[in-house]
């Protein structure tokens, strides 16, 4: 009988009692509360840096088009130039602000939205954030020719 309420009192003993876990739940609620905030601002940063790797896209794109360009014949007469399998339109020896040029040759930019307006390519991540933009503006004539300017209009700030 001594043997068996030892094991009784010992099994009642095993588990949580209900204020050691309405004090559990509120820590939760305070680290909840507190770390919100911070993965709320992560959406901002990652639209910043969609932005950033969109930049280096149509750079490296313009380059690669102007390498090729050069090598195929630096004539402004044949302005077209094969990037994997695709034709590319180009003016000034760079892609050209259109779909068959500087998007054709950065691969299309599926996950953004793109406006063509005034001569340029504006990319956006997004409808929501219009003020988060990278633009492409094109080769202008020379002598000497004016490279394209990749200009970021992205920050912190408005991709949030």
């Amino acid at each position: 009988m001594n043997k068996s309420l030892r094991n009784l009192k010992r099994g009642a003993q095993g588990g949580f009692t209900l204020i050691e876990l309405v004090v559990v739940i509120v820590i939760l609620g305070i680290l909840a509360a507190t770390a919100i905030p911070r993965f709320s601002n992560l959406s901002a940063d990652a639209r910043f840096a969609k932005m950033q790797a969109a930049a280096g896209s149509l750079r490296a794109a313009s380059a690669m088009y102007h390498a090729q360009w050069l090598v195929a014949s630096s004539d402004s007469a044949t302005p077209t130039v094969t990037m994997e399998g695709m034709n590319i339109t180009g003016a000034n020896g760079y892609p050209t602000a259109d779909a068959a040029g500087i998007v054709a040759a950065a691969g299309g930019l599926g996950d953004y939205q793109l406006a063509y307006t005034g001569g340029v390519v504006t990319v956006t991540p997004d409808q929501a954030h219009t003020a988060c933009t990278v633009v492409y503006t094109p080769a202008a004539a020379g002598p000497p020719v004016v490279p394209p300017v990749v200009t970021i209009n992205a920050s912190q700030a408005n991709c949030g």
